[in-house]
């Protein structure tokens, strides 16, 4: 039976970069993972094992670390426009680059007082403690002529103690989940964010200040949300990203419900009033959905934030 070749695509995947920036004794730093893909005229390469259009991954590789310190990293999102530009300008079988990249990030080591015996805490501005809140994403696409930019993050866990209810749901035979008016509302949020910034005649976005302010406004509005489902929390999170940012026309989350059971301790002779929890890891409620500027369509994929 004939066959074709259908969608395909290489590169060199996760490509571990740290970039140190000197300022005299103030250093900074950019901690990436950055994967390259790119597609085009490949077809000979499967058919016939001809490589004439291909460029090397390990050149992919290369070109990462040698644009780490020609461009530097002003942000991953820049970092990944610089790459996936060269790829699609400076090789013409490549019609299409995507790079997707993960940032590590790292918090200034607060240091004792000044005239310490060893160093000083006026001299230490080197040291860093790996930041443990979440992973910062970005996904950047380009063929030539327009750019697609998601951004987002993942394993940011967070939790409301209180100000969460969960009642009036259908009840089956099957049912035997008891109605709560007063629970532990605690998820790990994998979300992604697509920017309206699509070709070089539009002003960019400040990706650095988006970012942080797209995590503010998530955050505010969790903590802000008096939530009678996990779906209420998460529309009012992608809401409040939509109706502050004008960068951004499509949020997408997938939160997994990190359930807590309260603890039977009627066997031991104490009540437990709200206190006591168990933390079930699995399994749990996932909850997914889209939230659109009006007017704009879904471009994310469904499954681009779960597994």
């Amino acid at each position: 039976m004939p066959t074709i070749l259908g969608q395909n695509q290489y590169g060199k995947a996760e490509n571990r970069v740290v970039k140190i920036t000197r300022d005299g004794a103030t250093h900074h730093i950019k901690d990436l993972n950055v994967s390259v893909a790119l597609s085009g005229d490949m077809d000979e390469v499967h058919y016939s094992g001809s490589n004439a259009n291909v460029l090397p991954t390990d050149t992919t590789k290369n070109t990462v670390f040698a644009f780490a310190k020609e461009h530097g990293i002003e942000s991953a999102e820049q970092f990944g426009i610089h790459l996936a530009r060269h790829f699609v300008t400076s090789q013409e079988p490549i019609h299409r680059a995507r790079i997707r990249i993960e940032e590590y990030a790292w918090e200034r080591i607060e240091t004792s007082d000044a005239n310490s015996r060893f160093i000083g805490a006026d001299e230490v501005k080197h040291s860093f403690v790996r930041r443990g809140q979440e992973t910062r994403l970005t996904q950047i696409t380009y063929d030539g002529e327009r750019w697609e930019v998601i951004s987002g993050l993942k394993d940011l866990v967070v939790m409301n103690s209180t100000n969460s209810e969960f009642w009036g749901y259908v009840k089956d035979k099957y049912t035997t989940l008891q109605e709560a008016y007063d629970r532990i509302l605690a998820t790990e949020v994998s979300g992604r964010w697509r920017f309206n910034w699509t070709d070089d005649e539009q002003k960019m976005p400040h990706w650095e200040k988006s970012y942080e302010q797209t995590k503010k406004h998530m955050l505010q509005a969790f903590a802000e949300t008096y939530s009678l489902s996990l779906q209420q929390t998460l529309y009012q999170m992608g809401a409040r990203i939509i109706n502050n940012r004008g960068e951004i026309d499509e949020v997408r989350f997938s939160l997994p419900n990190k359930h807590h059971f309260l603890v039977d301790l009627e066997p031991f002779g104490l009540k437990n009033g709200n206190e006591v929890y168990f933390a079930a890891d699995r399994p749990y409620g996932l909850i997914e959905a889209t939230i659109l500027r009006d007017g704009c369509e879904a471009r994310i994929p469904v499954d681009m934030t779960n597994l």
